[in-house]
C-alpha cells in the first residue's frame, strides 16, 4: 500500500501569479489532481493512501493524516489559504513523524534484527514550493534544518528522520509572470538549485525546476512512474577495480569513477498471488549485537552494502531459498552489464557485521541477468560460501545423517553467524501477524447449537399447515435437521458494513427501528417458501448518504482484487471515462456533413481505370445514397404542365417561371428524396425515375 505525502508550501510567496493568471498555490492544487488521475490509471492504485501536510505548526499543518479519508483529503486541498512563512524545514520534520508513526508499533523496522527489504511501507513525500527564501520567525535562513527533537518514541534509533522506503521528490515552480519569448529547452527537467535539492537526493529522490505548464504536466507523469515498491541501499566499491574485459578499450580514466558509490533503489516486487512482498533473508546489521548491552546502536537510514569486484562464482542449492531483487538503473548496473559475464557475480558484504572481521562474511551477491538487461542482488544466507557447501555434503553425501566431523563444522559455522539469522523465520510470521497483512475472517452471523431437545414434529407440521393458509406455499425444510452439524459455521452477510441483529426480545429494538424490523421480519415469514431467509433489506444495500455517493477511493478498497490478465504481454486498455470502446478520432476525416469517415478510405476497393471521374485528382467526394444524385447524373426537376395562355396587348403570351423561384424548388425537393431512398428498391429506379417525370 503506497503512501502518498503531499507537502504543500502555504507561504505568502505561493500568492504570486504567473503569466497563466493563476498563483503559484492555485497550480500546486492543479498539480495534485492532475496527479491523482494519472495515477488512477494503473490498477495498483487501488489500495494508495494520500495525505496532506502544509506549512503550518503542528498539529494545525497535518491536514490528512492516517484517520482521515479521501474526501478529506480533497476537501482540505481546496480549502489551502497562503498566509504563512517558509518553514520548510519544519514542514519536513513533521512529515516524517506522520509517515513513521506506527512503525515502531508494527515492527516493521526490525531494529537489532537485521533489515528486511520484503518489510517496507513505501512511501513518496512530493512537496511543492517556490524555492524562494527559509523564512521562520527567527529569521532568513540559507540552509535547510530539521529539527532533531522529536517526541515520537523510537526515533533515536535511526540516526536520519526518513527511512530507507521514503523518498522525497520537490517539484519547484519557476513559471514567470511574464510570457517568455525564447522557446522552451526540450528534454529532461533540469534538478532545482533551491535548499530543498539535497535533501532530496539523500533519500533518493530529486528536485525538479518547473519553469512552464508543459514541464509541470511532464514532471508529474515521471512522479508517477516512480512510484514503485523498494528501498534505497548504498553501494559501495571495496578493493582494486576488475580486471579489463577482452576486447575492450583500455580505460584512461584514474580516480574514483561513478559507479564506485552509487545511491540506488533495488525494487521489492510483491507476490502476485498474495500482493505482499515475501522474502526469507535479511541484509545484516552493520554491529555484531550484545547481549549484556542495554541499548541498541543507532543505525543509519540506508544501509551501506560494499561489493568486492573479484570474480566468483554464484552457488544456489534446491533445498536452500534465497531472494533476488532487481537494482534500479545506475552507473553501477551499466558497468556490470557492459562487462558481459552473466554467469560471475560479484559478492557483497556490510561492515563489523561479523564478530571477528572488519569486513564481515559476504551474504549475497551481485549478477547480471543471463538476457543481461538488467544486474540483481541475491540475498542468500550469511556467509553462505561457507554453508551451503555444508548443506550440500549433507543433502547428497549423508543422506541427512549428520557425521560427528560435519556437526562440528557446522557449530563453528553457527558461532560465526549473528544470533539473530536463527529466528529470522519465526520473527518473520511474527511479524506480518502483528502488521496485519493477513486477510481477517469475514465477518457474519455465528451458528451456535443452544441444545434443549429438538422442535417435535407435530409442531413443524402445524407451522407448515399455518404458513400454507397464509402464503398458500409451504416451507421446504428436512423433516430431521440436526443443528449439530452446521456447528460453528458463519452466516455470510451481503453488506458488510451492516451488522448482525441477534434481537430475541422486542423490547431490545429501538423505537426508530420498529417500523422498519416489523417490515422486514414479515417478508421473512411470507417469503420464507424455498428461498432462504434474508436478514438485510435489498433496499439498504443501495442505500448511501449523500455526503458519500462521491468517495469512489473507498468504494474502491473495498471491492475485491481483480483477476491477473492471463496474458500480461497484451496492451492494457486505459480505463477512459464513458464509453471505453470508442475509436480514437485522430485517424479519421470529416466531411461536410460532419459525419466521421474512418481511414484508409480505399481499403478492399479495386483501383480506380481510366475512366474514373476522380482522375483529375481533386478531393474525393463522399458517395451518394440516391441513385438520381449520383456523379454524372444529373438531377432533372418535375415539370409540371403548361399553363393556359392568356391574351395580353391582343395576343396570347404563355406565362415563364421566375428564375429564382425556380431554383427554390430544385433545392428543396432534393433533400427529402436523398432522405427517403435508402428505404427504396434499387431494381425499380426505372420505373421510379419515369414516375416523377409523368
Amino acid at each position: 500500500m503506497p503512501v502518498l505525502l503531499f507537502l504543500i508550501d502555504t507561504s505568502a510567496s505561493m500568492n504570486q501569479r504567473t503569466h497563466l493568471g493563476t498563483t503559484y498555490l492555485d497550480i500546486a492544487k492543479g498539480a495534485v489532481e492532475t496527479f491523482m488521475k494519472l495515477r488512477g490509471r494503473d490498477p495498483a492504485s487501488r489500495g494508495d493512501r494520500y495525505m496532506l501536510v502544509n506549512f503550518e505548526d503542528v498539529p494545525l499543518g497535518i491536514k490528512a493524516g492516517w484517520k482521515e479519508s479521501h474526501a478529506t483529503f480533497m476537501t482540505e486541498l481546496r480549502n489551502l489559504q497562503a498566509t504563512g512563512l517558509t518553514t520548510i524545514g519544519q514542514s519536513l520534520r513533521t512529515a516524517f513523524d506522520l509517515l513513521n508513526l506506527n512503525r515502531l508499533v508494527t515492527g516493521i523496522d526490525n531494529y537489532g534484527q537485521g533489515r528486511n527489504p520484503f518489510f517496507l511501507e513505501p512511501s513518496i513525500i512530493i512537496a511543492i514550493t517556490d524555492g524562494n527564501k527559509l523564512t521562520s520567525g527567527s529569521g532568513v535562513q540559507d540552509e535547510l534544518h530539521l529539527p532533531l527533537t522529536t517526541p515520537l518514541p523510537g526515533s533515536e534509533l535511526t540516526k536520519e528522520p526518513f527511512r530507507w522506503d521514503q523518498r522525497l521528490f520537490s517539484l519547484v515552480l519557476r513559471i514567470p509572470g511574464h510570457a517568455s519569448v525564447e522557446p522552451e529547452p526540450l528534454g529532461g527537467v533540469p534538478p532545482d538549485d533551491s535548499a530543498i535539492t539535497p535533501m532530496c537526493e539523500v533519500t533518493g529522490g530529486r528536485s525538479y525546476s518547473v519553469f512552464s505548464q508543459r514541464m509541470l504536466n511532464q514532471c508529474l507523469e515521471s512522479l508517477v512512474q516512480k512510484i514503485q515498491s523498494g528501498v534505497v541501499i548504498n553501494f559501495e566499491k571495496s578493493g582494486p577495480d576488475p580486471p579489463p574485459i577482452e576486447d575492450a578499450p583500455p580505460e584512461v580514466k584514474s580516480g574514483p569513477q561513478p559507479w564506485h558509490c552509487c545511491h540506488k533503489l533495488i525494487y521489492v516486487r510483491p507476490n502476485p498471488k498474495t500482493g505482499v512482498p515475501i522474502g526469507h533473508w535479511p541484509i545484516p546489521e552493520a554491529f555484531w549485537p550484545d547481549q549484556n548491552s542495554p541499548t541498541l546502536p543507532p543505525r543509519s537510514a540506508h544501509p551501506h552494502v560494499h561489493f568486492s569486484c573479484l570474480d566468483a562464482e554464484p552457488m544456489v542449492i534446491d533445498k536452500v531459498p534465497f531472494d533476488k531483487y532487481e537494482l534500479e538503473p545506475s552507473p553501477l548496473t551499466q558497468y556490470i552489464l557492459e562487462r558481459k559475464s552473466p554467469h560471475t557475480c560479484w559478492q557483497v558484504f556490510v561492515c563489523n557485521s561479523a564478530k571477528y572481521s572488519d569486513l564481515g562474511q559476504p551474504f549475497g551477491y551481485l549478477k547480471a541477468s543471463t538476457a543481461l538487461n538488467c544486474v540483481n542482488l541475491f540475498v542468500m544466507p550469511y556467509n553462505y560460501p561457507v554453508l551451503l557447501p555444508l548443506l550440500d555434503d549433507l543433502i547428497k553425501v549423508h543422506k541427512f545423517k549428520p557425521t560427528i566431523k560435519w556437526r562440528q563444522s557446522f557449530e563453528n559455522y553457527l558461532k560465526s553467524m549473528p544470533p539473530y539469522y536463527i529466528g529470522s523465520k519465526i520473527e518473520y510470521d511474527r511479524l506480518i501477524a502483528s502488521i496485519g497483512k493477513k486477510p481477517p475472517p469475514e465477518p457474519g452471523i455465528k451458528v451456535r447449537w443452544r441444545g434443549g431437545g429438538a422442535i417435535s414434529l407435530a409442531q413443524r407440521r402445524d407451522f407448515n399447515q399455518l404458513l400454507q393458509s397464509i402464503t398458500g406455499e409451504s416451507a421446504s425444510l428436512p423433516q430431521e435437521l440436526s443443528s449439530k452439524e452446521f456447528q460453528g459455521f458463519h452466516l455470510a452477510l451481503l453488506n458488510k458494513t451492516l451488522k448482525p441483529q441477534s434481537l430475541r426480545n422486542p423490547y431490545d429494538i429501538p423505537r426508530s427501528q420498529l417500523l422498519d424490523q416489523l417490515s422486514r421480519m414479515r417478508r421473512n415469514l411470507l417469503h420464507a417458501g424455498v428461498c432462504s431467509l434474508r436478514g438485510q433489506d435489498p433496499d439498504q444495500l443501495h442505500s448511501v448518504p449523500i455526503a458519500q455517493m462521491g468517495n469512489y477511493q473507498d468504494f474502491l478498497k473495498a471491492a475485491p482484487q481483480p483477476l491477473r490478465d492471463p496474458d500480461p504481454e497484451q496492451p492494457k486498455r486505459l480505463h477512459t471515462f464513458g464509453n471505453p470502446f470508442k475509436l480514437d478520432k485522430k485517424g479519421m476525416m470529416i466531411d461536410e456533413a460532419d459525419e466521421f469517415v474512418t481511414g484508409p478510405q480505399n481499403k478492399g476497393k479495386r483501383p480506380q481505370g481510366e475512366s474514373s471521374p476522380m482522375q483529375g485528382g481533386g478531393p474525393k467526394r463522399r458517395r451518394c445514397m440516391s441513385p438520381l444524385l449520383r456523379l454524372g447524373r444529373a438531377y432533372t426537376p418535375p415539370v409540371t404542365p403548361p399553363a393556359s395562355p392568356r391574351p395580353t396587348g391582343g395576343h396570347w403570351e404563355t406565362p415563364v417561371p421566375h428564375p429564382r423561384k425556380q431554383a427554390q424548388f430544385q433545392v428543396s425537393m432534393a433533400p427529402p428524396l436523398a432522405f427517403t431512398l435508402p428505404n427504396v428498391d434499387f431494381s425499380n429506379t426505372l420505373w421510379f425515375n419515369k414516375s416523377l417525370h409523368q
